[in-house]
């Protein structure tokens, strides 16, 4: 067997990211006391992911108001992006990941804004897309009135893995 015929199996995830036309970025620095992922059994967890790209945030302000349910959709992906950045880093590869358990979403919210479970299809949409069936998860979809650095939206994801951790 040459190393060829093993590489279709090996970073399959990320090949379809890439055929989306989507890159992980690095880890997102903690800007508090917390790690951005942890392992505990065979389930991954990851700390609230803000939507930062190059370590800065593209938006602030609540959806309704400052920022549009359209933008604030794809500031949900980006943090899902995030989010599974840290979940690589952590255990080494997606391909590790059976499947995506739960999907907690907060929308930074005008008052009279509702449409929380429109911006948290950003993430889920995606995670769809990446995983297939086992991007299938279970999702709550919070208003809330401030998130930190004024960002108007944060997730976190808890995924089940397969094999041990590699780093």
């Amino acid at each position: 067997m040459t190393d060829a015929s093993a590489a279709p199996a090996a970073g399959r995830i990320r090949a379809r990211l890439a055929e989306l036309g989507l890159e992980l970025p690095a880890v997102a620095a903690p800007v508090a006391a917390y790690v951005p992922a942890v392992r505990s059994g065979d389930h991954v967890h990851t700390s609230g992911q803000l939507p930062f790209v190059a370590g800065a945030l593209p938006a602030t302000g609540k959806v309704g108001a400052e920022v549009t349910p359209e933008r604030a959709a794809e500031l949900a992906a980006v943090c899902c992006l995030n989010a599974l950045a840290a979940i690589e880093d952590l255990v080494g590869d997606l391909d590790q990941v059976v499947r995506v358990v739960k999907l907690t979403g907060y929308v930074s919210s005008d008052p009279a804004f509702t449409g929380q479970p429109t911006v948290i299809n950003g993430a889920s949409t995606l995670l769809g897309e990446v995983f297939g069936e086992a991007g299938a998860h279970a999702r709550s979809a919070v208003g809330v009135a401030v998130l930190p650095l004024d960002s108007p939206v944060e997730l976190d994801l808890q995924v089940e893995v397969s094999a041990p951790t590699a780093r």
